[in-house]
């Protein structure tokens, strides 16, 4: 391999070990793809669950490299692309999952069905860390619960990745929003728009307190689990609930009881099964204008991550080997 044709790729070995740079072929942009010099990788749960070994439902064994998130610029275009020339800045979640790349590379070839043109107003880190979780957030709101405006909508864990973008996606959509969180992030929901709720509260105290015991019209649960639990209560009459995570085993009686409905939004399909993936793109279209109206800010964490401390990246996101945990999301810096 001559050095114009290669690149340095993140490589994860096994089961939370080390992450592995090697230089490997470059690769080139096929029919309906383009190549991408991949400046940031957003960082997310699922990726370190990956690197975990315990995210079957992403179909991704290791070794591998991973990444799912990526901002860049466009290298090379393959055949039957429109839309995108050499140079532009584009951001997308296009891979790290199945077999499709990953981004912890400093080159990428994706699926341009799956790309937009980057926001002007935000940094390549800024950028990285938004397509997964506005991608899921969008679903979750407009796509499942059609929010109106003038809704009450209930976000559960509205201060995390996939609850910060729903919030501002609400407030967009003249929405009335309302955020669970702890104390420490309860100025930061506020300065967003949003009304912050104590997250230790019980359920039936915030839905008296903010609804007089009417409930929420769109419930948000990102946490899964007890959260889920708690948004079956929260929601009102012939509302609706949507849950990113929700998975186990839990009593749908306080929902029958209110005649509301129920929607799972599961983000991996539309890449697992290459289906509807140009609505990716309409997202993330819509998002960039979002941004570059001040609609949409990302909650990136401060500490810059390069390839060689991806592992560290990892930790901040985890809290794992004594790393103090995100305030925000993590970018790892590859360019």
């Amino acid at each position: 391999m001559n050095t114009m044709s290669t690149m340095t790729a993140a490589f994860a070995d096994i089961a939370n070990g080390p992450f592995n740079l090697r230089t490997v072929a470059r690769p080139d942009a096929g029919a309906g793809e383009v190549l991408i010099r991949v400046h940031a990788s957003g960082t997310n749960p699922l990726d370190t669950k990956i690197h975990a070994g315990e995210a079957a439902h992403a179909r991704r064994p290791l070794p591998a490299v991973l990444g799912m998130d990526v901002a860049g610029v466009v290298e090379q275009v393959g055949p039957g692309v429109i839309g995108f020339t050499p140079g532009d800045e584009v951001y997308g979640l296009i891979g790290g999952v199945g077999a499709l790349p990953g981004t912890q590379a400093q080159y990428v070839a994706a699926d341009a069905r799956l790309l937009a043109h980057k926001p002007a107003n935000l940094t390549m880190r800024e950028a990285a860390i938004l397509p997964l979780v506005t991608i899921t957030a969008w679903e979750g709101l407009i796509d499942r619960a059609a929010i109106r405006p003038g809704d009450t909508v209930l976000v559960q864990g509205g201060a995390g990745g996939v609850g910060h973008v729903a919030v501002q996606i609400a407030l967009a959509h003249g929405a009335r929003v309302f955020a669970t969180a702890f104390a420490q992030d309860h100025d930061y929901l506020r300065a967003l728009g949003a009304i912050p709720i104590d997250a230790t509260l019980d359920v039936d105290a915030y839905v008296a307190e903010h609804t007089a015991g009417r409930g929420f019209d769109v419930v948000y649960d990102t946490g899964g689990g007890a959260l889920l639990d708690a948004s079956f209560r929260a929601v009102r009459r012939f509302g609706h609930v949507v849950s990113c995570l929700g998975w186990g085993a839990h009593a749908l009686a306080p929902l029958s009881f209110k005649q509301a409905t129920y929607s799972g939004v599961f983000t991996l399909h539309t890449l697992l099964a290459d289906e509807g993936r140009a609505h990716y793109a309409e997202i993330l279209s819509a998002a960039s204008a979002m941004a570059e109206s001040g609609r949409l800010l990302p909650r990136l964490d401060p500490r810059e991550f390069t390839m060689d401390r991806i592992g560290d990246a990892y930790d901040a996101v985890t809290g794992r080997h004594g790393a103090t945990r995100a305030q925000g999301k993590i970018a790892i810096t590859i360019a």
